[in-house]
């Protein structure tokens, strides 16, 4: 990969990155508040972040509230408890440092650039009473020069039994759909776990894969019966970050009414396999423009599935997930903004990692994202474009990671285009081909 570019400043950055980390005390994003509470490593809850182990799917299932430290507690009447609060802050931070050299530079930009940092995070996580836990993020994003609310996930969760069989159950307020779940085949939490945040990408995706992170609260209930099957049915709301609140009629994208979200898994767990197939969903009435006037409706249902091997000391873990959205636009075909009154698009994914004893990991992923063609949403334009009208594009991205210290990781990934916005060749209508966007893409991540 590196012979294309002929690069060698990536070389040398690959060299020294791997110097530094040796050095510090470094596993990438594993929220050191979690390990600081419960007094367990970082490699309980994960093979690599954000990769759950099965610990750390319960650990996150029940409500992030375990914990090994002492708390300040004050008793009410009778047994009820006034105050139990843990003694450390549930404080920690991230910060993200990457080059990314794209094989054909953007026509009036350069190739070949630094970002520091591409992203800095700060995390509150961890136990806030017995019962209740929290994971949320405030991250600072190179591209608007600025913080922002990130993903959050506040739990209340608690145990009980039904005919001798466990159920877990809370109830959720986050912000993103998937972000709530357990397994790393849904979007919020799926590979890649990083990328290059300014080279250029496929135009068109699934509402579900990330068009609502951030800008939206919702509220839900999940429960997990007898280690086995899994429901969560929540309902959202739009919470604009930026613009106009309350929506108004300068606001784009706001969500009509309550957009109901699902999710059903079977999980099972073998000694050394675990595997988990389920199906996960997302109903939208959106206002492309204002609050007011016709909507576009959009309906995601999704399949997915996990599977998990141990190999001695080391772990390979599969994930796979297929999203097929369905698109009445009536507002935006009314409007002109569409040519086409109904379209559909369909993602699916397969990516597959071997995590060695040794903190070494390798990732290769598939991608392939296809649907209506329309050439008003996908119209020609220079990089961004199709000629084509077509939304298909596809490829591989392959990563090898290490963690020196299981709070520092250096990763090193190639993404190839077969096909991007329709085509393989002058896709933009203006000469560019797929593979001029193949990107190498190098990140250092510390947490503390």
């Amino acid at each position: 990969m590196l012979s294309i570019y002929g690069k060698k400043g990536a070389l040398l950055l690959a060299g020294v990155l791997i110097a530094i980390s040796s050095i510090l005390t470094g596993n990438a994003y594993a929220i050191p508040s979690y390990a600081r509470q419960t007094n367990l490593p970082c490699s309980s809850c994960h093979y690599t972040f954000p990769e759950l182990t099965p610990f750390g799917r319960n650990f996150k299932l029940d409500g992030y509230t375990l914990t090994t430290r002492q708390t300040i507690s004050e008793k009410a009447s009778g047994d009820q408890s006034a105050l139990n609060l843990l003694k450390n802050f549930l404080m920690s931070a991230m910060v993200q440092v990457s080059y990314n050299n794209v094989a054909k530079p953007v026509p009036g930009s350069k190739t070949g650039n630094f970002e520091f940092p591409q992203q800095m995070s700060l995390f509150l996580g961890g136990q806030i009473t017995p019962h209740i836990g929290a994971f949320t993020q405030i991250t600072y994003d190179d591209q608007g020069a600025a913080f922002g609310w990130d993903n959050t996930d506040i739990r209340y969760s608690n145990q009980g039994f039904i005919a001798d069989h466990q159920i877990v159950y809370g109830v959720t307020l986050n912000n993103n759909p998937t972000v709530e779940d357990l397994w790393n085949s849904t979007p919020a939490w799926g590979y890649p776990f990083a990328a290059s945040s300014s080279a250029p990408t496929p135009g068109a995706s699934t509402l579900i894969d990330g068009a609502f992170g951030g800008n939206v609260a919702g509220l839900g209930a999940y429960a997990l019966y007898d280690n086995l099957i899994y429901a969560d049915i929540s309902g959202y709301k739009s919470t604009p970050q930026g613009g106009p609140f309350p929506p108004d009629a300068n606001s784009q994208f706001t969500i009509s009414g309550i957009a109901p979200y699902w999710r059903v898994a079977l999980e099972k767990q073998w000694p050394n396999t675990y595997a988990e197939i389920g199906t996960y969903g997302l109903a939208v009435d959106v206002y492309p423009t204002g609050v007011t006037g016709s909507t576009d409706n959009y309906t995601d249902i999704a399949l997915d599935c996990q599977v998990e091997q141990a190999v001695g000391n080391n772990e390979l873990v599969f994930h796979s997930t297929w999203i097929h959205e369905n698109q009445k636009l009536n507002a935006s075909f009314a409007a002109g903004s569409s040519q086409n009154p109904t379209n559909s698009l369909s993602t699916f994914r397969i990516d597959g990692s071997y995590t060695f004893d040794e903190g070494l990991a390798v990732m290769l992923q598939y991608f392939n994202t296809s649907g209506s063609g329309d050439n008003i949403l996908y119209a020609p334009d220079p990089v961004d474009g199709s000629l084509t009208g077509s939304p298909n594009s596809s490829g591989l991205t392959a990563e090898l990671a290490y963690n020196a210290w299981q709070n520092t990781r250096l990763s090193l990934q190639y993404v190839m285009y077969n096909k991007f916005n329709g085509s393989s060749s002058n896709y933009d209508g203006s000469g560019r081909n797929a593979s001029d966007n193949n990107t190498l893409y190098i990140s250092w991540w510390i947490l503390l």
